[in-house]
C-alpha cells in the first residue's frame, strides 16, 4: 500500500492499491444533487478523477480550481473530483468557486470510491489526495497516491497523461 502522511502523522489507508494497468475499479458516489455516478456512467470516455480530503480546505480548493481551470482545455475527458464531503456542502462550494468544467462527488455515504481506490483514510474518514487516469477502455493508465495529504499532487503529469489517454 501507498505510504501516506497526513500533517506528519502515518494513515491506514483502507481498500486496494491501484496500479498502472489495472482495470478500474467501479464505485457509487453521489452527484450534488444525490443522483448515484459510477465509472460506468463515463464508459468510453478517458476519465480524470482528482481525489481529495475536503473542497472546503487550502490545498483542496486550489487542486479543484486547478483541474477545473485544465478540463476546459481536455476535450471530451469526465473530470471528476471525490471528497466525503456532503453533496450539498459541494454543491455550494462550487457554486462560489465557479467552478463549471468538473463535477464534484461525495464518497460519505459508503466510502464505495475511497476503498476501491485504497485512499480511505481509516483514522480521520477522509480520502488521502491523489489523481487517477482512465482511458476509454477502463484501464488506469495514471495514479499518484500524494504521499502527504496536506502536499499538491504533479498537474503537469496528470495532465500529461490525459492528453496521452485521448
Amino acid at each position: 500500500m501507498a505510504n501516506v502522511t497526513f500533517k506528519g502523522n502515518p494513515v491506514t489507508l483502507l481498500g486496494n492499491e491501484v496500479n498502472v494497468g489495472d482495470t478500474a475499479p467501479d464505485f457509487t458516489v453521489l452527484a450534488n444533487d444525490l443522483s448515484p455516478v459510477t465509472l460506468a456512467d463515463s464508459k468510453g470516455k478517458v476519465r480524470l478523477i482528482s481525489v481529495v480530503p475536503s473542497v472546503d480546505t487550502g490545498v483542496c480548493d486550489q487542486q479543484t480550481r486547478r483541474f477545473n481551470e485544465e478540463a476546459a482545455g481536455l476535450g471530451e475527458v469526465q473530470v471528476l473530483t471525490v471528497s466525503v464531503d456532503l453533496p450539498f456542502a459541494q454543491k455550494r462550494w462550487c457554486a462560489a468557486a465557479g467552478i463549471e468544467n468538473l463535477q464534484t462527488v461525495s464518497d460519505h455515504r459508503e466510502l464505495s470510491f475511497g476503498k476501491a481506490y485504497g485512499v480511505a483514510i481509516e483514522e480521520l474518514r477522509l480520502l488521502a489526495r491523489a489523481v487517477f487516469v482512465i482511458d476509454s477502455n477502463d484501464k488506469v493508465t495514471y495514479v499518484e497516491y500524494v504521499s502527504e495529504a496536506t502536499n499538491h499532487p504533479n498537474y503537469e503529469a496528470a495532465i500529461e497523461a490525459v492528453k496521452a489517454a485521448q
